[in-house]
């Protein structure tokens, strides 16, 4: 969740990482800070902030600030709170006890109070809340003139997940970088290095980039580096060609990130859909799933894992493998699937879904499948992604960079995915192909589906402005809906402060119906699909109860909006694919409704892009 940037090399680092740290805000943040080696070993130079970066731009510029501007080596870090609250205090990077050592650190560190209790009693004084500031002092307490040395032999002693940057001014040029559970990427230039939680805080100086595998160590010059395997040895990782251009990660003249990749969805799926649908057989081509016919014939059973916007991605592939390809599918919420000790059947494929490819409850799932003997696969977006590299197969959305926190665009290519992979394995059971063939040409057509549907974001603003004002809310739906009530809910909720839930409309007399009134609004989901008719009868109940009812109907269709006081349209489409119009509606809806109360869309209170922690 946290950011993590580092460069080495003969410019000045602290413009450099100031522009990483901005990269990262994406991410989630409520506090930030750098750490600069003057080269000549004395302490290094820390300041910290607690709030936004521009703080710390701030105060860098100020006369008494005694960053010196020339050094050429340093770290950063955008913080999420957990052990205590955003203060300065509590800001990275942490300092060791004699100035001498520099952290900082994404994770936790699950026996810190243990290591702290050690650390008090020889003396250590300890200058904050976090888990974090023992990293520091235990590299401290092991140094005997070999930093790689001390850092692994702090590894030896802290428990938990991390991905750690560490500097030292009694090695100036140095880096070094260690991972567990937390990404680390690095970035090859030519006489200098960059390192960072996320490849958007490198792309700029260069295209080129090493993913760290878990208990790898990196040390970094500007002139080279070298990574070595904890307690193996030497080891090289592969170079990735991460092809984002610059530009991608900027706002492109749109108000925030959200309502750019909102309006990027038609490109996104067309890149999702290019060069994987084969008309003339009716079915899909996903070659990184790297399964031949038989082998996908002989999956009997899909479990699915995921969180969050993912997770109801996984609800709608769900729909799409029993309806489509005879399989049974279980959902589960990632973090629970480790926990309850899961049976794993003969024959059975795990898929794990992430836009990031580094969702520590999806990646420890995916870890437990395997020790189980699950088959796995991976959906995620990320090139390179932990989940990606251990899953070793699977399908990348190639949506492009995803920077707002809420989710938009990686939702829809994560369905359009999932139906594909449903087509694919229904046409090696009982999907003909001249059913293949329908669907495939319907899935070409929808990325003009929904450039409609965003065409219609004017009207969809205008509806909107009348929901501004509400304290609660309900989303209802059936079937292809009921995962879009989900997900609809979530986004409002997200980005507007407003409270929303998402209910199946079945579920409306079994308890939510207590709540309706004047005040307490539902978004009903009724395009035509099937069961629309019931949920038009669950509307007419809410009306009942003088609830205003907003409805999401297709285009044409009467019969929702007269059950209805407000309305979005989306377009006539095939019942499978009518989750991603009316997603795409809802996204709408909800940018909104925040953006009209003022509030911070692409930075979220208490939120954070890649949750890497569990």
């Amino acid at each position: 969740m946290c950011g993590i940037v580092g460069f080495t090399g003969q410019r000045a680092a602290s413009g450099i990482l100031l522009a990483g740290l901005r990269k990262l805000e994406y991410r989630g943040y409520d506090s930030a800070g750098i750490a600069l080696d003057a080269g000549n070993g004395g302490s290094l130079s820390v300041l910290r902030r607690p709030g936004q970066i521009a703080f710390l731009e701030d105060a860098m510029d100020l006369p008494d600030s005694n960053m010196p501007q020339s050094a050429t080596c340093g770290i950063g870090h955008t913080r999420w709170a957990t052990h205590g609250p955003p203060t300065e205090q509590n800001a990275h990077p942490h300092t060791s006890q004699n100035g001498l050592f520099a952290i900082v650190h994404n994770g936790i560190i699950e026996n810190y109070a243990q290591i702290r209790s050690i650390l008090s009693a020889k003396g250590y004084v300890f200058r904050s809340d976090t888990d974090s500031e023992v990293i520091a002092h235990l590299i401290e307490d092991a140094y005997k003139g070999d930093f790689e040395e001390a850092v692994s032999m702090m590894l030896e002693q802290v428990q938990g997940t991390y991905g750690i940057l560490a500097l030292s001014s009694l090695h100036p040029g140095t880096l070094i970088a260690v991972r567990k559970g937390s990404p680390i990427t690095v970035g090859i230039c030519r006489n200098e290095t960059l390192i960072a939680s996320d490849v958007s805080a490198i792309i700029g100086h260069t295209d080129q980039v090493i993913f760290l595998d878990d208990d790898d160590i990196l040390v970094a010059t500007p002139e080279d580096f070298h990574i070595t395997a904890w307690k193996t040895g030497p080891v090289s990782r592969p170079t990735t060609t991460v092809d984002w251009e610059p530009g991608a990660i900027e706002k492109g003249g749109h108000p925030h990130f959200m309502l750019k990749e909102i309006y990027e969805q038609p490109e996104a799926i067309e890149n999702t859909l290019r060069g994987r649908l084969i008309e003339a057989d009716g079915t899909s081509k996903l070659a990184g799933m790297q399964m031949d016919a038989r082998e996908l014939a002989n999956i009997d059973r899909f479990c699915i894992a995921a969180c969050g916007t993912s997770y109801y991605a996984g609800l709608v592939g769900k729909l799409y493998l029993e309806a489509f390809a005879d399989l049974p599918v279980d959902v589960q919420q990632a973090a629970e699937f480790r926990d309850r000790n899961p049976i794993i059947q003969r024959n059975t494929c795990m898929l794990a879904i992430s836009q990031s490819g580094e969702t520590a409850d999806t990646l420890a799932a995916l870890r437990e499948a395997a020790r189980k003997g699950a088959t796995t696969l991976g959906i995620c977006n990320v090139v390179g992604s932990t989940i990606a590299r251990e899953a070793g197969r699977g399908v990348y959305l190639h949506a492009g960079p995803e920077i707002g926190v809420a989710s938009t665009k990686a939702f829809s290519c994560q369905v359009t995915v999932l139906a594909m992979l449903a087509i694919l394995l229904g046409r090696g059971r009982r999907l003909g192909r001249e059913a293949g063939q329908t669907m495939v040409k319907q899935l070409a057509d929808l990325p003009d589906i929904c450039r409609r549907v965003i065409d219609a974001s004017d009207t969809i603003r205008r509806v909107a402005a009348r929901y501004t004002e509400m304290h609660s809310c309900f989303y209802l739906g059936r079937g292809y809906m009921f995962p879009v009530a989900l997900e609809g809910a979530l986004k409002l909720k997200e980005i507007s402060y407003i409270h929303a839930e998402g209910y199946h409309a079945a579920e409306l007399k079994h308890g939510p119906i207590a709540l309706l009134d004047k005040s307490v609004p539902v978004v009903a989901l009724a395009p035509d699909t099937p069961g629309v008719e019931k949920t038009l009868a669950n509307m007419q109940e809410c009306r009942a109860r003088s609830a205003p009812v907003l409805a999401v109907v297709t285009a044409g269709r009467r019969h929702g909006a007269d059950c209805a006081d407000d309305w979005i349209e989306i377009p006539p489409c095939p019942a499978f694919l009518t989750p991603i119009p009316a997603t795409i509606a809802m996204q709408l809806l909800a940018y909104h409704i925040a953006d009209l109360r003022g509030c911070p869309i692409d930075k979220p209170r208490n939120l954070a892009k890649s949750v890497t922690v569990e």
